[in-house]
């Protein structure tokens, strides 16, 4: 989970400093910098995965594309900047799997990683560019100052269940030298030898090369960037059947949406022969499902995966209220991507941290608040302590719809705005995220400073003030439990946001 995230020196990320909680929702209009936050998080992702050069090629550039790595690096006019910088503070799970299958269990669960690169301008004026490695450090956060990092609403028996162990040495990772870089890679526990890699020469970050037997805390570390994602849902891929051997995990585009359903089905069938009561047909979970689906839309009644022995297929079916079955081909595109996210609430599998550009798209904005509700189910719920019934997973989403922002929970809301800037004598535009006044984020000297209202209203005109049906507007809020009989305090239904609003009287 990642809660703090400072960027600096990539694309229109200069100086930001954003705060996270279990969900969060960043609006803002188009080009102003959104997706540019998602991309510095999949930037460090790839880096806990892939060589240096490997992770600049696979995020975008401004024109979706990453044919040139210096376009990663902010630029004004025809300058760019010479480093960028990258600092993340996350709960990271006690135990993974490294690459070989070996077990590890990281000695403490609160972690700081620091990076920053430098651009290396290729051989020749046609050789594409590399980046070199300054810095690279990862050090724990004291059990003891978890509550002041961690500002969002919780509690204590949630704070007490991710933030595990204690270190009494010193980082895990360091750098060392000013001239001649070099990256130590020290060992958990006591004794050990700590390794030093020449900075320079280094293909890729030292956390990327963890592994269990030395490093069992870097590679939590490694397994939890890994794991944060982009999901771009796209209809083609979830309308697709699966083969008996797919791998059976939900990809990035939501491809194997039956096997993944299937999976879960049967795991619940395994659960089933240990005392509960459910069939051996996974109906449970089809129900599940199926009601989390009727919230979307009405014409539901079940649904359920055919295999089809014949040609080695597994098939996802809807059935409506009249008994006519349609499989996943026919579904609209939002009906297909509220079904993946419902699929993903109930993976036991699916942990880290998700991030959705316009999760409204393709749904009817009256239906908008079942679509925010199943999101912040997704979302860890930090009034109970993390478990198999309240895994650690974290939302993040996008948007520039009026309808969002006005449902959403006030004190998850980030406005994106573009505001001008001086460094080096040089006056441009960057990228600020700015929460709602009186929220935790507020209260966050680094969050920067609350909304304007008046930025704040032109989310706010296009829609009427008044409000959804009671059992739509359940939106849950972090800290409360998960089925709290009170509606969280949305943006539209504050005091002073409804003295904007048309037709406001006192």
């Amino acid at each position: 989970m990642l809660t703090r995230l400072k960027v600096s020196g990539f694309k229109n990320l200069v100086d930001v400093d954003v705060r996270f909680g279990p969900f969060t929702c960043i609006a803002g209009p188009n080009g102003v910098g959104k997706s540019n936050l998602f991309d510095a998080i999949r930037f460090l992702s790839a880096l806990a995965d892939r060589p240096l050069l490997d992770a600049a090629l696979s995020v975008r550039d401004e024109g979706g594309k990453a044919a040139d790595i210096r376009n990663l690096f902010h630029r004004v006019g025809e300058t760019y900047a010479d480093t960028m910088s990258f600092e993340a503070e996350m709960l990271i799970p006690r135990n993974a799997i490294d690459d070989l299958g070996q077990k590890a269990e990281a000695s403490i669960t609160f972690l700081r990683y620091s990076l920053t690169l430098a651009y290396r301008q290729g051989e020749s004026p046609l050789a594409l560019g590399s980046l070199e490695l300054r810095k690279e450090e990862l050090v724990h956060i004291n059990r003891s100052d978890a509550r002041k990092h961690l500002p969002f609403e919780h509690h204590r028996q949630w704070r007490e269940s991710v933030v595990r162990g204690r270190r009494a040495g010193g980082a895990f990772i360091s750098t060392e030298g000013e001239a001649e870089r070099r990256v130590k890679l020290h060992q958990d526990g006591k004794g050990g030898q700590t390794v030093r890699r020449q900075a320079a020469s280094l293909p890729r970050t030292v956390l990327s090369a963890a592994n269990a037997a030395e490093n069992p805390t870097v590679l939590v570390a490694r397994k939890e960037m890994q794991s944060w994602q982009l999901l771009q849902l796209e209809p083609s891929a979830l309308r697709q059947p699966d083969e008996f051997t797919t791998i059976a995990h939900l990809a990035m585009n939501g491809a194997h949406l039956p096997s993944t359903l299937y999976r879960v089905a049967r795991s619940d069938n395994n659960a089933a022969t240990n005392g509960n009561a459910h069939n051996e047909t996974g109906a449970h979970i089809y129900g599940q499902v199926a009601n989390r689906l009727a919230e979307l839309i009405d014409d539901v009644h079940t649904l359920w995966i055919e295999r089809d022995e014949k040609r080695e297929l597994l098939t996802l079916y809807v059935q409506s209220r009249e008994g006519t079955p349609y499989p996943a081909r026919a579904l609209s595109d939002g009906t297909l991507r509220f079904l993946a996210l419902a699929v993903l609430e109930l993976d036991p599998q699916t942990q880290g941290l998700l991030c959705l550009e316009e999760p409204e798209n393709g749904v009817h904005p009256e239906r908008i608040p079942a679509m925010l509700k199943l999101l912040q189910d997704i979302a860890t719920d930090p009034g109970e302590p993390v478990g198999p019934d309240n895994p650690l997973r974290q939302v993040i989403i996008n948007t520039h719809s009026a309808a969002v922002v006005c449902q959403v929970p006030d004190d998850c809301l980030l406005v994106a705005e573009s505001q001008e800037y001086v460094a080096d004598d040089r006056r441009f535009k960057r990228v600020c995220f700015n929460p709602l006044p009186e929220t935790w984020r507020a209260e966050s000297h680094e969050q920067g400073h609350p909304v304007a209202k008046g930025k704040l209203l032109a989310y706010l005109n296009p829609v009427s003030s008044d409000p959804p049906a009671a059992e739509d507007s359940k939106i849950i809020k972090p800290g409360s439990p998960r089925h709290h009989s009170s509606p969280a305090r949305r943006v539209i239904d504050r005091p002073d946001v409804q003295r904007l609003l048309p037709g406001f009287s006192e």
